[in-house]
């Protein structure tokens, strides 16, 4: 299992022989589907890498409220906006679930959250686009929480257990998300002809944004090799993409919907579809802070952040004086 892994990345990593032995059992555990649990030993490479994942799942949950809750007062019924709202309330919720996962490896919430405000942790690139019409919310929840799926179902079954427990509760509602999404998009299509044109509008515009959430093309990602090896992704970036691409485009052409993309056409051989090349340089730039909404959702965490700043000190003081009067009662 170990050497096919590797071979399907196309990028070298240590053979077992060069482990040491602490570490060649830790990877035989892995081989076996054998969970990793908190106490147990691990690389810290290992730790690294899923305190870097974990939190940037964690971050893209938290920061993934501000486009959609962007509608909340305006969406179009008063059941469209219970909805939206249950949604956004799951998504805070996806974010302390994994907030936890991510404590069982050493590192605090104030930890993460520091990284995130001063910009050395990262969070998902799709959440830098504005949402401009309430066809948006529709195609988010189809095209984004579609691909979040596509992403996370396998996560179920990674390496780590903490966060393969955390991913069980969270696909369960993604799939109700991606399930309202595509309701919102077909009730436009069947309106009126401005409406399917507003959804078409939005399709157009959150397309190549949804393929870059995978990731960068296989032989341009640092992580994947040892990723895989270390079952923290089962999939890689490419593969993901391409089953999000045949499962969606014939989602598309039920709703009468035309995707963005003069490449797209089914290959018989392949027995899959063919799709155009996406441009990265917008990927890289928006992952550098250059999106057209990095500035307004960094403001916004920042301003989270300092207005709660009183409920923290309020709760560490509760917690000084409950642990000052257990030890006085010793």
């Amino acid at each position: 299992m170990y050497a096919q892994e590797v071979k399907s990345t196309g990028k070298p990593v240590k053979s077992l022989e060069e482990m040491a032995p602490e570490e060649r059992a830790f990877q035989q555990k892995i081989d076996a589907d054998v969970k990793i649990e908190p106490k147990d030993w691990m690389p810290e490479g290992y730790r690294k890498t899923l305190i870097r994942q974990i939190s940037q799942h964690a971050h893209s949950e938290i920061v993934g409220q501000l486009p959609e809750g962007n509608w909340i007062t305006r969406a179009p019924t008063l059941e469209r906006k219970a909805i939206l709202l249950a949604k956004v309330q799951d998504e805070a919720g996806h974010g302390l679930y994994l907030y936890c996962a991510a404590e069982t490896l050493g590192i605090s919430r104030d930890q993460m959250t520091e990284q995130l405000l001063s910009g050395k942790a990262k969070y998902s690139s799709i959440f830098n686009y504005p949402t401009l019409t309430w066809a948006d919310i529709g195609a988010i929840g189809w095209l984004v929480d579609g691909a979040a799926i596509m992403n996370q179902v396998p996560l179920q079954r990674c390496s780590y257990g903490p966060y393969a427990r955390a991913m069980i509760r969270i696909c369960k509602e993604e799939s109700f998300h991606q399930r309202q999404g595509y309701d919102i998009m077909m009730k436009l299509c069947r309106g009126t002809p401005e409406q399917k044109e507003m959804a078409q509008d939005a399709l157009d515009r959150w397309w190549r944004p949804a393929l870059m959430m995978f990731g960068p093309p296989d032989d341009q990602s640092v992580h994947s090799a040892q990723s895989m090896a270390w079952k923290i992704k089962l999939n890689s970036n490419d593969e993901l993409r391409q089953k999000f691409v045949d499962q969606t485009v014939p989602q598309a052409e039920y709703l009468g919907l035309k995707i963005p993309d003069p490449d797209l056409k089914w290959n018989e051989a392949r027995g899959h579809y063919d799709f155009g090349e996406l441009d990265w340089s917008e990927f890289y730039e928006v992952i550098k802070g250059n999106g057209p909404c990095n500035r307004e959702r960094m403001e916004a965490r920042r301003k989270a952040w300092e207005d709660g700043a009183w409920f923290r000190e309020g709760l560490m003081a509760h917690a000084r004086k409950k642990e000052a009067r257990r030890m006085a009662a010793e």
